[in-house]
């Protein structure tokens, strides 16, 4: 981590957070997430729906109207949350009582709320995919570069101990020179999700393509110089993309990556990465979920070795790690440059479908890597405390 010029909250403060979105991972994820971070709370809610603020004001406590004045110390409490529409959001980056602003909109108004945001001096905690277009990611990068204000892309397994230690064991040649990758990410997802109705950037790539992607551009430490995909329309399904997609990437060193994505299958998520002495492998490496528990297997000359994970809360740990950078004026690993790492290849896949062939990418220098000072192990919630999806507001839940 660099450092950045960054002035905001104050330890002896809560860190108050603007959420903007209030759709499923903002429901089932990052807002509980919250209420393990004693030093953050929800000051502000954007949403462009009234059943979700009211469902937000009576789990958070919130009620205060967007005119209403703060609390008489000057700090947002878990009682004193303003409520705004979509259009009133310029109204709330007006006010200067935000600390950070929590995005998790469908991907495609990202740069819509984000830029203005940063432009402001507000610092940004952004989902990933981090937009849906390289120029998107560009904008939001100046933003930060103009004011100073953090942006994080919220890559929650990169403050994970499960995907850091799993890095830094490749990089120090558990399998001797890394070979080739292969990963599936399956899922049956409704598509009445807003997901299954926003095109090639609401789809599988993007989305579940995330993590196989950003998996092994760490593990390889590396950056691929061609793509290319093949997808498929599942027949009785009504996506507005393609929902089975494989990828095919080549990176430097005669290194070869290949992973599937479905929103049409049953639940599964692998990877097997093959060394030159030894293989790695995982039969649940992506979910956040306590279960199951994320694993890997580690097999030599000398025999196998199984690792199962802790049981981590990803979510407050990246709201944790983002809360630090911004109080101690750093720029976090996962930042603007990170996100159009991948941002740039899922457009070379949208284009290399579109064509139907290999597509090459202009070349890149990876960096700077994971690193064991991101860590940030947290408990999860009790589970009676996560929304399931029969809890959820004003939403169509993901699972078919």
């Amino acid at each position: 981590m660099s450092d950045i010029n960054q002035t905001s909250a104050t330890s002896d403060a809560p860190f108050r957070f603007a959420v903007v979105g209030v759709g499923q991972i903002s429901q089932q994820a990052f807002i509980p997430a919250l209420r393990s971070l004693p030093d953050a709370v929800i000051a502000a809610v954007v949403t462009g729906s009234d059943e979700k603020a009211r469902a937000v004001a009576d789990r958070e406590g919130a009620g205060a109207a967007p005119d209403d004045d703060p609390g008489t110390d000057g700090r947002a409490t878990a009682d004193d949350v303003a409520v705004y529409a979509y259009d009133e959001f310029p109204q709330l980056l007006e006010r200067g009582d935000i600390d950070g602003i929590y995005v998790a909109t469908p991907v495609f108004r990202h740069r819509e709320f984000a830029e203005p945001a940063l432009d402001a001096g507000i610092p940004v905690l952004l989902e990933k995919p981090m937009a849906d277009s390289v120029a998107d990611c560009e904008a939001m990068i100046a933003a930060s570069e103009r004011t100073g204000a953090t942006l994080m892309v919220a890559y929650r397994m990169h403050q994970d101990a499960y995907m850091v230690e799993l890095a830094d064991m490749v990089a120090r040649s558990a399998i001797g020179d890394t070979r080739t990758f292969t990963s599936t990410f399956s899922h049956d997802i409704a598509e009445g999700n807003h997901r299954g109705h926003s095109g090639f950037w609401g789809g599988p790539v993007p989305d579940f393509g995330a993590y196989p992607l950003n998996m092994v551009r760490h593990l390889f430490r590396a950056e691929p110089t061609h793509v290319h995909a093949m997808g498929v329309s599942s027949r009785g399904r009504n996506f507005d993309f393609r929902d089975g997609v494989g990828v095919t990437l080549r990176f430097p060193g005669d290194r070869i990556a290949q992973y599937t994505l479905s929103y049409n299958g049953a639940n599964l998520d692998t990877f097997q990465l093959v060394g030159a002495k030894g293989t790695i492998t995982s039969d649940s490496c992506y979910g956040f979920a306590p279960e199951p528990p994320r694993n890997w297997t580690l097999t030599t000359d000398r025999g196998s070795r199984r690792h199962v994970a802790d049981s981590v809360d990803q979510f407050a740990g990246e709201t944790r790690y983002f809360i630090d950078c911004v109080c101690a004026g750093v720029r976090p690993e996962p930042d603007g440059r990170e996100g159009l790492a991948d941002v740039r290849i899922f457009a070379a896949i949208e284009e290399s479908l579109r064509l139907g062939r290999e597509v090459i990418l202009p070349p890149r220098q990876f960096g700077p890597g994971l690193g064991r000072n991101q860590i940030r192990a947290i408990p999860p919630r009790p589970a009676n405390e996560i929304p399931g999806d029969g809890d959820l507001v004003d939403q169509t839940p993901q699972d078919r």
